[in-house]
């Protein structure tokens, strides 16, 4: 498997930020880890082996992104700065990353699909909801998809901007027919799955309320949130996302 390691600047995040590719050919695919996690932990607990098949195969590529999780989801203290150093995140995803590994991939000009794992999911949804010109489609395995459960009684415009289970709602209904990429939803009903499955049902209702496409497999209650289990879903959701996308 090629893989390409790269550490540069970013003018939002004023540092510099780490990510890697895998493959050499395919559908780009920004993907993130779970909350505090890693560029690398894809890689170190199996997630990118298990794609092996299809990134060997050309049929895809991973671009692993880094998080600001602890200074933002996962931080203690003042709402506002916490809120403001996620969006700045999404903008360095957005205006500097995105386009930046579609030119690395040779596909300037053209979409990534998204995906993540737990809060990673979340990440993921957001990106495809906020910015469909940029995204074609996300991959979200036992996402949380509310700020609330990170951010607790505190909101603003900038926490609700960043929940899709709620920012969903404000889409405006000339927009909706931008989103007919593969939206596809998985969690386990196992070990530490619970939040997680009901953030996943309440996402998948709120979309259906407003006739966005997307699917919801859950999976059986022996299936745990941990990365054995991620690896396994995704082998069947990715291919499933990429036979979508061809057929468009």
């Amino acid at each position: 498997m090629q893989t390409q390691y790269f550490k540069e600047p970013s003018v939002y995040l004023k540092r510099e930020m780490e990510f890697k590719v895998y493959g050499h050919a395919g559908q780009p695919c920004l993907a993130f880890s779970a909350e505090g996690g890693r560029f690398y932990d894809w890689e170190d607990r199996g997630l990118a082996a298990a794609l092996a098949f299809l990134i060997d195969a050309g049929r895809l590529r991973l671009v692993c992104a880094d998080s600001v999780d602890g200074e933002s989801w996962m931080a203690a203290g003042e709402g506002r700065r916490r809120a403001e150093m996620q969006e700045r995140w999404f903008c360095y995803l957005t205006r500097e990353l995105a386009p930046r590994a579609l030119e690395i991939c040779g596909c300037a000009g053209g979409k990534l699909l998204a995906a993540g794992v737990s809060l990673g999911a979340g990440h993921a949804a957001n990106l495809y909801l906020r910015r469909p010109e940029l995204f074609c489609g996300a991959v979200c395995l036992s996402g949380s998809y509310t700020a609330r459960g990170w951010f607790g009684d505190y909101a603003d415009d900038l926490t609700l901007r960043n929940s899709p289970a709620d920012a969903v709602r404000l889409i405006p209904a000339a927009r909706l027919p931008e989103y007919a990429g593969p939206l596809l939803l998985c969690c386990g009903q196992g070990p530490y799955e619970e939040r997680f499955a009901a953030e996943t049902r309440a996402f998948a209702a709120a979309l259906e309320k407003r006739a966005l496409p997307a699917s919801l497999d859950l999976w059986g209650f022996d299936v745990s949130h941990d990365w054995p289990w991620w690896q396994k879903e995704l082998a069947v959701l990715v291919p499933q996302a990429l036979e979508a996308l061809d057929a468009r």
